[in-house]
């Protein structure tokens, strides 16, 4: 009878879990990877110092950060969005940003304070992005470091073209010469702006999550300590996720 029962239980497969290395392959990481092997080529291009050259730094630039949007959309259109790809996908970005200003600065493009300056806020920021991801806060973007990742990019690739060119369109409109590398630095200063603004509005978030957690924690050692507590004991408090935070 037994043996009639079980030929009746209807199971469900669980979902494989894909390894580290399925993840490394698939399409979207494929495309990060290769954002990443692009930074050399850039940099190849800059290092001449010609109009040619510079012209293709800042087209492997522009490409680069056109993949940055492909590869997200896709990992989310294919329902394949990986630890792996989360750790990458902005690190590929910093890389390449870092990379090319601090390439910028030998060359005389931009100031070494603004490279320092962007360098420092992205230190900071992540530092505090892995201290928030220890203690189970999530800390959603704002709108500010959104228009900052903008104006640094519009900006670099400006500089990275780094001659004067005369703007025609056609023979009907013509803007004159135009010094690119000046509208680059002009974009990237902006950006400095929205870089401090959305580091302090980071800052402010973090403290208040952190603090509402700890007020939490120490709401449940007085309820324990009363005899009061309810539900997982303070060991295991620290895996709880705080709900993003209003940008």
């Amino acid at each position: 009878m037994a043996r009639a029962d079980s030929s009746h239980v209807e199971t469900t497969p669980r979902r494989r879990r894909s390894s580290l290395a399925e993840d490394a392959l698939n399409l979207p990481n494929l495309i990060t990877f290769a954002r990443i092997l692009m930074i050399p080529l850039c940099l190849w291009f800059l290092q001449s110092n010609t109009p040619r050259g510079c012209f293709f730094s800042a087209l492997v630039f522009t490409f680069a950060a056109l993949t940055d949007a492909l590869d997200g959309y896709l990992a989310r259109k294919m329902g394949i969005v990986s630890v792996l790809g989360k750790f990458m996908d902005p690190l590929a970005d910093k890389l390449i940003v870092m990379a090319s200003l601090v390439w910028l600065v030998p060359l005389g493009r931009i100031p070494a304070w603004v490279v320092v300056l962007i360098l420092g806020r992205e230190i900071t920021i992540t530092g505090l992005r892995s201290v928030a991801a220890s203690e189970g806060v999530v800390i959603s973007a704002g709108s500010e470091g959104k228009t900052k990742t903008a104006l640094q990019m519009v900006g670099i690739i400006a500089i990275l073209v780094g001659f004067p060119y005369r703007l025609n369109y056609l023979g009907l409109v013509d803007l004159g010469v135009v010094d690119l590398a000046k509208v680059g630095r002009a974009l990237v200063y902006l950006s400095l702006v929205f870089s401090v603004a959305s580091a302090i509005d980071y800052v402010r978030l973090f403290g208040a999550a952190v603090e509402a957690k700890e007020e939490k924690r120490k709401k449940r050692r007085r309820e324990a300590a009363e005899g009061l507590a309810v539900g997982p004991d303070e060991s295991h408090d620290s895996s709880s996720v705080l709900p993003d935070e209003p940008s």
